[in-house]
């Protein structure tokens, strides 16, 4: 039985995974929030699996690699600085980080990524994401993902490339741009549409969250995958052999 510890328990995403775990017959290490001791609890686990902010990221990085055990990361609103210390604790330990562990988000980008590379800079594409009233950070980490896949479907830089939040007199739509809209409001679990706007015929891929266990059940089932893994950086495409 494999035993999962939970970072971020008290959230709605931490209540979802802990009902996700012990449906799924694995042991439920613990769980800590804020003031919280990582170390503790990724000694009690064979794998972590953390949904916390930001500015916990590299403590709770620093224990899974002083337990040497793998962890997954379904934070969002990470930067530049977040990634580089993936990066370095994937030298040590097995390390998934995703802006969403859903399996049909993750076959989402897949398609993403072949039609933006098929069609061509021909077709503009723009990504439209809606969530709760309550979530912090925009665009999503989800739409980033789906922005960055249309990028590399087309093998260019997504933060050269991207438009978000027109206003006023913006001018024309920037050739080769990847647009993003950002919608909140009510209790929304996460819809997110990818636009591919051409002459005369427009494409939409789209996926509706109805529940944050979809969620929950994609990062349990990365855990159960990572484990045993040699150390790396890990994402979603690699659980469902996409990549």
């Amino acid at each position: 039985m494999t035993r999962i510890g939970i970072i971020g328990n008290d959230g709605a995403m931490g209540r979802a995974l802990a009902a996700i775990v012990a449906a799924s017959g694995h042991d439920l290490a613990g769980g800590i929030d804020r003031g919280g001791d990582p170390a503790g609890l990724a000694d009690a686990s064979d794998a972590l699996v953390d949904f916390s902010t930001p500015q916990a990221l590299e403590a709770n990085l620093h224990a899974a690699i002083g337990a040497g055990i793998p962890i997954v990361i379904g934070t969002t609103g990470l930067e530049a600085p977040h990634h580089e210390a993936i990066d370095n604790a994937a030298r040590a330990v097995p390390v998934l980080q995703t802006g969403n562990t859903s399996l049909g988000v993750t076959l989402l980008a897949h398609l993403v990524r072949e039609a933006a590379a098929r069609l061509g800079p021909d077709w503009d594409i723009e990504i439209v994401e809606m969530h709760h009233r309550r979530k912090v950070d925009a665009p999503s980490g989800t739409a980033l993902l789906l922005g960055g896949a249309a990028a590399d479907g087309r093998g260019i830089d997504l933060a050269g490339h991207s438009e978000r939040g027109r206003d006023g007199q913006t001018g024309a739509r920037r050739e080769g741009a990847i647009g993003f809209a950002s919608l909140r409001g009510g209790t929304v679990a996460g819809e997110h549409s990818v636009i591919l706007a051409g002459d005369e015929e427009r494409l939409t891929l789209s996926h509706s969250a109805e529940n944050r266990s979809i969620f929950a059940r994609g990062a349990v089932r990365a855990a159960e995958w990572l484990i045993g893994r040699t150390p790396g950086r890990y994402a979603m495409d690699d659980v469902l052999d996409l990549a």
